[in-house]
């Protein structure tokens, strides 16, 4: 497909970053994590093209591969939020100074309210309902991704949703 060619393969590094970096913030709810996995996913990509098979959609190919070394990174770091890490989160999501309505502050505490219900879901919920919902992705795009049934990614899906809309509930 590519046969190492720069130009190619920037294009589509630009193509997919962003959706590789999202995929990781909302997994890990770190910046700096999420930057150094999805640089490591298209190093990785990079590294294994010839492992790439043209007949299939490249982006079922690098989000395999992302969401793999995510998968590796919370196995070895834990998932767990510590004070520092809530505590920067807030002032990333922030509370604007100024003259902003209060309407604006409370959505803004909502989203980050779920953000961190999302991080107390066990991973393999979390990766689903993240890959669903902030990554737009169809249930047959998430099984051939996570290497799991159809059925085995809707019943994670509709779990990490009802764990969500407890945990939003308490």
């Amino acid at each position: 497909m590519l046969n190492g060619e720069r130009e190619t393969f920037a294009a589509l590094v630009d193509a997919y970053k962003r959706a590789i970096f999202n995929l990781a913030f909302r997994m890990t709810d770190s910046y700096q994590d999420a930057d150094d996995l999805s640089q490591e996913t298209f190093i990785r990509a990079y590294r294994n093209l010839r492992q790439f098979d043209p007949r299939k959609r490249f982006f079922t190919w690098i989000y395999t591969i992302g969401l793999n070394l995510i998968r590796n990174h919370m196995k070895k770091h834990g998932r767990k939020m510590t004070r520092e890490t809530a505590a920067r989160s807030s002032s990333e999501a922030g509370i604007h100074q100024g003259a902003q309505m209060e309407r604006d502050m409370m959505q803004t505490q909502e989203i980050r309210r779920l953000e961190i219900c999302l991080q107390k879901l066990p991973a393999d919920l979390r990766e689903a309902v993240v890959l669903r919902f902030y990554q737009d992705l169809s249930f047959e795009e998430i099984a051939t991704i996570s290497d799991a049934s159809l059925s085995a990614v809707k019943m994670r899906v509709y779990r990490g949703l009802d764990q969500l809309k407890q945990l939003m509930n308490k």
